[in-house]
């Protein structure tokens, strides 16, 4: 195989130059390309475009619009790599390369401006969200998720019932008082009343989480034109099971909700301001006690009883305690006093005691 001195030049390789043997014993130097020239400086728009870049990647995560600054910076870039392109380099490659990279960080930049939109709140809704839920850190955008989907604002004139006990069943909804007050009560005694920005049936909710199919133990009735917002509970659980984090906002502000209602229970004088005050965690004594005495009162035989000690000022706590010692000890059999202080006395000493028969007088 004979090799010819005029071979066209196919082959561009930036390595040193490779001298191939002939069977004459002479080389051939191939056509090679190196670094021999640097060419100059591109223009200054190549050098602006860079410099964007790198700006657009050294944004801190801590700015709060890092995101669309950074977006912002490499839509400017691209623009200028553009212009460089055409104007100076007449690339049609590299023109083209950044005109998807400007289009695909525009709309990214457009779906950004969008999520930050001013989300406006009904105006019947504005005092709820800042009262209950804006405080708990819940964005308006997750609120009107919240109330936009299967939630309705429903009304009632004065001297309707919202529930009347052992009629209505309690396993459909869950309402939050938007204007007007309501007043419960039962067997027609006065228990409390429910204002403004407060929960209608939170102890009914809670009490039956496990066992459905129950109906209220009490009349809801408005004392004033109502007005509500009702959620349908099936529909509610369901989102809240999907949500972690508005399921826990749910669970502390219904629960407060029980403890300023339990407040209400045991003094009836206190005012829609005085319960305002009242934004500490409920302890599980005070919800079972708010529980027991608007859903379980039907199903004891003393609840005429605890009734009127409340009515009287009683604590509705001590009433159930009380209920609840009489329950126990007509059911247990009662320790005899000697063995009830034994427990608590403390052994004596053993002593001897001295035999009468060897006792000298």
């Amino acid at each position: 195989m004979s090799f010819t001195p005029g071979l066209p030049h196919l082959i561009h390789s930036t390595l040193p130059p490779f001298h191939a043997p002939t069977p004459d014993g002479a080389t051939v130097e191939l056509n090679t390309t190196q670094c021999q020239e640097w060419e100059h400086a591109h223009h200054l728009l190549f050098h602006l475009g860079n410099l964007s870049l790198l700006l657009g990647l050294v944004v801190p995560t801590t700015l709060g619009l890092h995101m669309i600054l950074l977006r912002l910076l490499l839509m400017t870039g691209c623009s200028l790599f553009i212009a460089w392109a055409t104007l100076y380099r007449c690339n049609l490659d590299v023109m083209v390369w950044n005109v998807i990279f400007l289009l695909v960080n525009f709309m990214h930049l457009f779906y950004l401006l969008y999520k930050l939109r001013p989300i406006k709140i009904d105006r019947e809704l504005r005092s709820v969200y800042k009262r209950m839920f804006e405080p708990l850190h819940v964005r308006e955008a997750l609120f009107q998720r919240l109330t936009g989907q299967f939630c309705t604002i429903q009304t009632l004139k004065k001297g309707q019932a919202y529930a009347a006990e052992d009629k209505t069943s309690v396993d459909e909804r869950l309402s939050i008082l938007l204007k007007g007050k309501m007043k419960v009560s039962y067997r027609g005694h006065f228990l409390h009343n429910i204002y403004t920005n407060s929960f209608i049936d939170s102890p009914e909710f809670r009490s039956t989480e496990m066992h459905r199919g129950e109906k209220f133990q009490v009349t809801i009735v408005a004392e004033e034109n109502c007005k509500f917002l009702c959620w349908s509970r099936e529909r509610l659980t369901y989102f809240l099971e999907s949500d972690t984090f508005l399921s826990e906002v749910f669970r502390y502000l219904i629960g407060k909700d029980i403890t300023n209602k339990l407040y209400s229970l045991n003094d009836p004088t206190l005012s829609d301001k005085a319960l305002k005050k009242m934004d500490r965690q409920p302890s599980l004594c005070s919800q079972l006690s708010m529980m027991q005495m608007r859903n379980s009162m039907a199903s004891t035989s003393d609840t005429d009883d605890v009734l009127n000690q409340i009515l009287r000022g009683g604590s509705a706590e001590s009433s159930f305690q009380k209920s609840l010692e009489t329950k126990l000890s007509s059911k247990m059999k009662p320790i005899e006093e000697s063995m009830e202080d034994d427990v608590f006395e403390e052994p004596a000493p053993s002593h001897q005691l001295p035999d009468s028969s060897t006792e000298k007088v």
